[in-house]
């Protein structure tokens, strides 16, 4: 499968999954939700490395990248996501989450000295334009804070390092299973850590009520993760994380079908998420 068609496959994936977390928290919380999909996602992928692979290949220079990506994103990133998820709904996080080319666009002319041309700026016209609209608060909608839009940009953020992290290790170690179940289960030892030492292990645990919903959202957030490191391995990173990020294209269509009564996605919001996805298709030509 070429490597756009894994890379959008993954857009939405992370879509549902999303969804399916907006859906659960209704009766429990997201560190419950997060917690869930590690523990799941680094079963199945430590289970797949313990079969089929040999150890080895832990001993790669590679897995650096891969832990330090790690400590960043799925659990920096997906929790502020999630965060900012409950308190602007996913069809406003989601385009906000969608920010990270930009991010890696800045951080890739600081560090790697590359020349942008001038489509990305059209990109990122395109970008600054969708974050004001969708930030611009519509009357008779759920409250929110301007502040909370924190949580969405610092997950994209921290989401571009994550990317550029991803890469580099498979650059030295051409294997996406090894890198997600690297990746991922650093993300849920410093999770669990930080649940202990701060006295919050219990708000890890998934009600009876959510846990159809987390359990099917840690199945699809596992498959998202392990085809997100594929299409990093078949393409470059300039032309995957925008193709990443037509996701809020995707979490604005499921919410307009399957969150009526949660959330409104207004006009605003959806040509918002538009722009967005504009934005990332141009920044990915140049």
């Amino acid at each position: 499968m070429r490597a756009d068609l894994i890379a959008v496959l993954s857009a939405v994936m992370w879509a549902v999954d999303s969804i399916l977390v907006r859906l659960g928290a209704r009766t429990s919380n997201v560190i419950a939700a997060a917690f869930l999909s590690y523990c799941v996602t680094a079963l199945i992928l430590w289970s797949y490395v313990l079969l089929y692979l040999p150890l080895e290949l832990l001993g790669s220079q590679a897995t650096i990248y891969f832990v330090f990506s790690g400590c960043l994103q799925p659990l920096l990133a997906r929790i502020l996501y999630y965060m900012g998820m409950t308190r602007l709904g996913v069809s406003r996080a989601g385009p906000l989450r969608g920010t990270d080319p930009l991010f890696a666009l800045i951080l890739a002319t600081i560090f790697l000295d590359e020349q942008p041309s001038s489509l990305v700026y059209v990109g990122t016209v395109l970008i600054v334009a969708s974050a004001w609209l969708i930030s611009s608060r519509v009357g008779g909608e759920s409250e929110w804070k301007l502040w909370h839009v924190i949580y969405p940009l610092g997950a994209a953020f921290f989401g571009a390092v994550s990317q550029n992290l991803r890469k580099g290790g498979l650059l030295i170690l051409s294997n996406p299973v090894l890198a997600a179940a690297v990746s991922t289960s650093t993300s849920l030892l410093l999770f669990a850590v930080f649940l202990l030492l701060t006295g919050r292990m219990r708000l890890a645990r998934t009600n009876q009520a959510s846990f159809p919903f987390f359990g099917s959202a840690a199945l699809v957030s596992c498959a998202a993760q392990l085809l997100n490191f594929s299409a990093l391995n078949l393409g470059n990173v300039s032309t995957m994380v925008p193709l990443f990020n037509t996701t809020p294209l995707f979490a604005v269509l499921f919410s307009t079908l399957f969150l009526r009564e949660l959330e409104t996605v207004t006009l605003k919001v959806a040509v918002g998420a538009l722009l967005m996805v504009a934005g990332v298709i141009i920044i990915s030509s140049r």
